[in-house]
C-alpha cells in the first residue's frame, strides 16, 4: 500500500486577490510564503517614504507615493 497523506485544497485565487488588494503582501502569506510578502510591504512603505522626500511640494498625492504605489501594484 501507498501512503497518500491528504494535502490541503488550493486557496481560493480570488480570496488571495482580495486579500492582496486589501493588504498588500497577504496574498503571499495565504499562499505560504510570509517572507515574501513582508519584504513587498517592507519595500512598499520604503519607497513610498522616499518618493515623498524626493517629489516637489506641488505634486499629487498618487505622485508623492508613486513608488509605494508600483510596490502596491507589483504584489497584486
Amino acid at each position: 500500500m501507498t501512503d497518500r497523506t491528504a494535502s490541503p485544497a488550493p486557496t481560493n485565487p480570488y480570496l488571495v486577490l482580495g486579500a492582496a488588494i486589501a493588504l498588500p503582501g497577504s496574498g503571499h502569506v495565504m499562499l505560504g510564503v510570509p517572507t515574501r510578502g513582508l519584504q513587498f510591504l517592507f519595500f512598499m512603505v520604503i519607497l513610498a517614504w522616499v518618493t515623498t522626500k524626493v517629489a516637489p511640494p506641488d505634486a499629487s498625492f498618487v505622485g508623492r507615493h508613486a513608488g509605494g504605489f508600483l510596490i502596491y501594484a507589483l504584489s497584486i
